[in-house]
Protein backbone atom coordinates (compact mmCIF):
# COMPACT_ATOMS: atom_id res chain seq x y z
CA UNK A 1 0.00 0.00 0.00
CA UNK A 2 1.34 3.45 -1.00
CA UNK A 3 1.87 5.78 1.93
CA UNK A 4 0.32 9.23 1.88
CA UNK A 5 2.53 12.07 0.76
CA UNK A 6 3.08 14.28 3.81
CA UNK A 7 2.42 17.98 3.49
CA UNK A 8 5.45 20.23 3.79
CA UNK A 9 5.43 23.58 5.56
CA UNK A 10 5.73 25.33 2.18
CA UNK A 11 2.67 23.49 0.85
CA UNK A 12 0.65 24.39 3.94
CA UNK A 13 1.62 28.05 3.55
CA UNK A 14 0.48 28.01 -0.08
CA UNK A 15 -2.83 26.39 0.86
CA UNK A 16 -3.33 29.06 3.50
CA UNK A 17 -2.49 31.76 0.96
CA UNK A 18 -5.28 30.41 -1.25
CA UNK A 19 -7.66 30.10 1.72
CA UNK A 20 -7.32 33.83 2.38
CA UNK A 21 -8.13 34.69 -1.24
CA UNK A 22 -11.16 32.46 -1.85
CA UNK A 23 -14.80 32.99 -0.81
CA UNK A 24 -15.92 30.21 1.53
CA UNK A 25 -18.30 28.72 -1.05
CA UNK A 26 -15.52 28.17 -3.57
CA UNK A 27 -13.17 26.04 -1.51
CA UNK A 28 -13.80 22.86 -3.47
CA UNK A 29 -12.11 20.72 -6.09
CA UNK A 30 -13.98 22.28 -9.03
CA UNK A 31 -12.75 25.84 -8.39
CA UNK A 32 -10.13 26.90 -10.98
CA UNK A 33 -7.77 28.35 -8.36
CA UNK A 34 -7.90 25.06 -6.43
CA UNK A 35 -7.11 23.10 -9.59
CA UNK A 36 -4.20 25.44 -10.36
CA UNK A 37 -2.62 25.02 -6.93
CA UNK A 38 -3.11 21.25 -7.15
CA UNK A 39 -1.19 21.24 -10.42
CA UNK A 40 1.61 23.37 -8.96
CA UNK A 41 1.98 21.09 -5.93
CA UNK A 42 1.47 17.81 -7.75
CA UNK A 43 -1.58 16.99 -5.65
CA UNK A 44 -5.23 16.34 -6.42
CA UNK A 45 -7.81 19.14 -6.33
CA UNK A 46 -9.65 17.11 -3.68
CA UNK A 47 -6.61 17.13 -1.39
CA UNK A 48 -6.30 20.92 -1.76
CA UNK A 49 -10.01 21.29 -1.01
CA UNK A 50 -9.60 19.19 2.13
CA UNK A 51 -6.68 21.34 3.29
CA UNK A 52 -8.79 24.46 2.80
CA UNK A 53 -11.44 22.79 4.93
CA UNK A 54 -8.80 22.21 7.63
CA UNK A 55 -8.06 25.94 7.68
CA UNK A 56 -11.78 26.67 7.96
CA UNK A 57 -11.79 24.50 11.09
CA UNK A 58 -9.33 26.81 12.84
CA UNK A 59 -10.78 30.06 11.50
CA UNK A 60 -12.46 31.87 14.46
CA UNK A 61 -15.12 33.24 12.12
CA UNK A 62 -16.37 29.77 11.25
CA UNK A 63 -15.88 28.47 14.80
CA UNK A 64 -18.15 31.27 16.07
CA UNK A 65 -20.75 30.32 13.46
CA UNK A 66 -20.71 26.72 14.64
CA UNK A 67 -19.21 25.49 11.35
CA UNK A 68 -17.16 22.41 12.14
CA UNK A 69 -15.13 22.11 8.92
CA UNK A 70 -12.60 19.29 8.48
CA UNK A 71 -10.84 18.73 11.79
CA UNK A 72 -8.44 15.92 10.87
CA UNK A 73 -5.62 18.23 9.79
CA UNK A 74 -5.90 20.83 12.54
CA UNK A 75 -2.52 19.96 14.06
CA UNK A 76 -0.85 21.05 10.85
CA UNK A 77 -3.00 24.06 10.01
CA UNK A 78 -3.32 25.68 13.45
CA UNK A 79 0.38 26.70 13.68
CA UNK A 80 0.22 28.33 10.23
CA UNK A 81 -2.94 30.21 11.22
CA UNK A 82 -1.37 31.39 14.47
CA UNK A 83 1.79 32.47 12.69
CA UNK A 84 -0.22 34.56 10.23
CA UNK A 85 -2.08 36.47 12.91
CA UNK A 86 1.13 37.03 14.87
CA UNK A 87 3.14 38.19 11.85
CA UNK A 88 0.82 38.83 8.91
CA UNK A 89 3.17 40.84 6.70
CA UNK A 90 5.97 38.29 6.89
CA UNK A 91 3.87 35.20 6.20
CA UNK A 92 1.87 36.75 3.34
CA UNK A 93 5.02 37.91 1.58
CA UNK A 94 6.72 34.58 2.22
CA UNK A 95 3.73 32.73 0.74
CA UNK A 96 3.80 34.83 -2.43
CA UNK A 97 7.55 34.31 -2.79
CA UNK A 98 7.16 30.54 -2.46
CA UNK A 99 4.30 30.57 -4.97
CA UNK A 100 6.39 32.49 -7.49
CA UNK A 101 9.23 29.98 -7.11
CA UNK A 102 6.83 27.06 -7.61
CA UNK A 103 5.63 28.78 -10.79
CA UNK A 104 9.25 29.02 -11.98
CA UNK A 105 9.37 32.79 -11.84
CA UNK A 106 10.45 35.53 -9.44
CA UNK A 107 8.20 37.65 -7.27
CA UNK A 108 9.47 40.73 -9.14
CA UNK A 109 8.41 39.24 -12.48
CA UNK A 110 5.09 37.98 -11.20
CA UNK A 111 4.14 41.40 -9.83
CA UNK A 112 5.80 43.38 -12.63
CA UNK A 113 2.65 45.42 -13.28
CA UNK A 114 2.73 46.98 -9.79
CA UNK A 115 6.53 47.21 -9.51
CA UNK A 116 7.43 48.79 -12.86
CA UNK A 117 7.97 52.26 -11.41
CA UNK A 118 10.53 51.31 -8.74
CA UNK A 119 13.42 50.40 -11.05
CA UNK A 120 15.48 53.35 -9.86
CA UNK A 121 15.35 52.32 -6.19
CA UNK A 122 18.40 50.61 -4.69
CA UNK A 123 19.22 48.19 -1.87
CA UNK A 124 16.90 48.04 1.11
CA UNK A 125 14.51 50.55 -0.48
CA UNK A 126 13.75 48.04 -3.24
CA UNK A 127 13.24 45.16 -0.80
CA UNK A 128 10.92 47.23 1.38
CA UNK A 129 8.88 48.56 -1.54
CA UNK A 130 8.49 45.12 -3.17
CA UNK A 131 7.29 43.63 0.12
CA UNK A 132 4.85 46.49 0.72
CA UNK A 133 3.31 46.37 -2.74
CA UNK A 134 3.05 42.60 -2.88
CA UNK A 135 1.36 42.55 0.53
CA UNK A 136 -1.02 45.32 -0.51
CA UNK A 137 -1.91 43.32 -3.61
CA UNK A 138 -2.70 40.23 -1.50
CA UNK A 139 -4.70 42.36 0.95
CA UNK A 140 -6.79 43.60 -1.99
CA UNK A 141 -7.49 40.02 -3.08
CA UNK A 142 -8.48 39.04 0.48
CA UNK A 143 -10.84 41.99 0.89
CA UNK A 144 -12.45 41.66 -2.54
CA UNK A 145 -12.98 37.95 -1.91
CA UNK A 146 -14.49 38.76 1.49
CA UNK A 147 -17.10 40.93 -0.24
CA UNK A 148 -17.67 38.45 -3.06
CA UNK A 149 -15.84 40.78 -5.46
CA UNK A 150 -18.51 43.47 -5.15
CA UNK A 151 -18.52 47.02 -3.82
CA UNK A 152 -20.03 46.92 -0.33
CA UNK A 153 -22.17 49.96 -1.16
CA UNK A 154 -23.19 49.70 -4.81
CA UNK A 155 -22.72 46.02 -5.63
CA UNK A 156 -20.52 46.93 -8.60
CA UNK A 157 -18.64 43.77 -9.58
CA UNK A 158 -16.10 45.09 -12.11
CA UNK A 159 -12.68 44.30 -10.56
CA UNK A 160 -10.97 47.24 -12.26
CA UNK A 161 -13.29 49.61 -10.36
CA UNK A 162 -12.84 48.01 -6.94
CA UNK A 163 -10.42 48.89 -4.16
CA UNK A 164 -9.63 47.43 -0.75
CA UNK A 165 -10.16 50.32 1.65
CA UNK A 166 -8.26 50.19 4.92
CA UNK A 167 -10.41 51.21 7.90
CA UNK A 168 -7.32 52.06 9.96
CA UNK A 169 -4.87 53.42 7.36
CA UNK A 170 -1.85 51.33 6.34
CA UNK A 171 0.54 53.89 7.81
CA UNK A 172 -1.17 54.06 11.21
CA UNK A 173 -1.17 50.45 12.41
CA UNK A 174 1.42 47.89 11.30
CA UNK A 175 -0.16 45.04 13.25
CA UNK A 176 -3.44 45.11 11.32
CA UNK A 177 -2.26 46.16 7.87
CA UNK A 178 -3.20 42.78 6.38
CA UNK A 179 -6.04 41.88 8.71
CA UNK A 180 -9.12 41.28 6.51
CA UNK A 181 -11.26 42.71 9.34
CA UNK A 182 -9.52 46.02 8.60
CA UNK A 183 -10.73 46.23 5.02
CA UNK A 184 -13.92 46.98 3.11
CA UNK A 185 -14.40 46.65 -0.64
CA UNK A 186 -15.50 49.93 -2.21
CA UNK A 187 -15.66 51.26 -5.75
CA UNK A 188 -13.31 54.16 -6.42
CA UNK A 189 -15.62 57.08 -5.51
CA UNK A 190 -16.61 55.67 -2.12
CA UNK A 191 -13.09 54.43 -1.40
CA UNK A 192 -11.81 57.99 -1.71
CA UNK A 193 -14.75 59.43 0.27
CA UNK A 194 -14.11 56.92 3.08
CA UNK A 195 -10.34 57.43 3.01
CA UNK A 196 -10.76 61.20 3.38
CA UNK A 197 -13.42 60.93 6.10
CA UNK A 198 -16.22 62.34 3.97
CA UNK A 199 -18.25 59.25 4.78
CA UNK A 200 -17.97 56.79 7.67
CA UNK A 201 -19.35 53.38 8.59
CA UNK A 202 -20.85 53.17 12.08
CA UNK A 203 -20.77 50.06 14.26
CA UNK A 204 -24.18 49.02 12.88
CA UNK A 205 -22.47 48.98 9.47
CA UNK A 206 -24.55 51.96 8.29
CA UNK A 207 -23.16 54.73 6.07
CA UNK A 208 -22.96 58.12 7.76
CA UNK A 209 -22.12 61.48 6.19
CA UNK A 210 -19.78 64.24 7.32
CA UNK A 211 -20.92 67.84 7.36
CA UNK A 212 -18.66 68.46 4.37
CA UNK A 213 -20.84 66.13 2.29
CA UNK A 214 -24.12 67.30 3.79
CA UNK A 215 -23.34 70.86 2.70
CA UNK A 216 -23.63 69.64 -0.89
CA UNK A 217 -27.23 68.42 -0.55
CA UNK A 218 -28.52 70.75 -3.28
CA UNK A 219 -26.06 69.60 -5.92
CA UNK A 220 -26.83 67.14 -8.71
CA UNK A 221 -23.90 64.91 -7.82
CA UNK A 222 -25.12 64.64 -4.22
CA UNK A 223 -28.58 63.59 -5.38
CA UNK A 224 -27.10 61.05 -7.79
CA UNK A 225 -24.28 59.51 -5.75
CA UNK A 226 -24.80 60.26 -2.07
CA UNK A 227 -28.47 60.82 -1.27
CA UNK A 228 -29.45 57.20 -2.16
CA UNK A 229 -26.89 55.67 0.24
CA UNK A 230 -27.31 57.78 3.41
CA UNK A 231 -27.92 55.47 6.40
CA UNK A 232 -27.80 52.45 4.08
CA UNK A 233 -26.18 49.31 5.50
CA UNK A 234 -23.15 48.10 3.62
CA UNK A 235 -23.29 44.60 2.16
CA UNK A 236 -22.43 41.84 4.62
CA UNK A 237 -18.95 40.37 4.30
CA UNK A 238 -18.55 36.69 3.42
CA UNK A 239 -16.23 35.87 6.33
CA UNK A 240 -14.66 38.79 8.14
CA UNK A 241 -16.90 41.60 9.33
CA UNK A 242 -15.29 45.01 9.87
CA UNK A 243 -14.00 44.95 13.43
CA UNK A 244 -15.90 47.27 15.76
CA UNK A 245 -12.74 48.84 17.19
CA UNK A 246 -11.46 49.64 13.71
CA UNK A 247 -14.70 51.33 12.70
CA UNK A 248 -14.64 53.35 15.93
CA UNK A 249 -11.07 54.43 15.20
CA UNK A 250 -12.09 55.64 11.73
CA UNK A 251 -15.12 57.49 13.10
CA UNK A 252 -13.13 59.13 15.91
CA UNK A 253 -9.92 59.93 14.06
CA UNK A 254 -10.72 60.37 10.37
CA UNK A 255 -14.45 60.92 9.96
CA UNK A 256 -14.94 63.23 12.95
CA UNK A 257 -12.26 65.58 11.63
CA UNK A 258 -14.83 66.51 8.96
CA UNK A 259 -18.07 65.66 10.79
Amino acid sequence: MTSKKLWTREELILAFNLYLKLPFGKMNKSTPEVKKLAEILGRTPSSIGMRLGNFASVDPFHINRGIVGLKNGIRQTQPIWDEFFNNQEELVFQSEKILAEKENTTIESKFEDILSDIKDLKGEDVVREVRTRVNQSVFRKMVLSNYNNKCAITGIDIPELLLASHIIPWSKNEEHRLNPENGICFSALYDKAFDKGLIGINTNHEIVFSNAIKKKRETEFYQAYFSPIENQKINIAQKYLPRKEFLEYHLDTIFNSLA
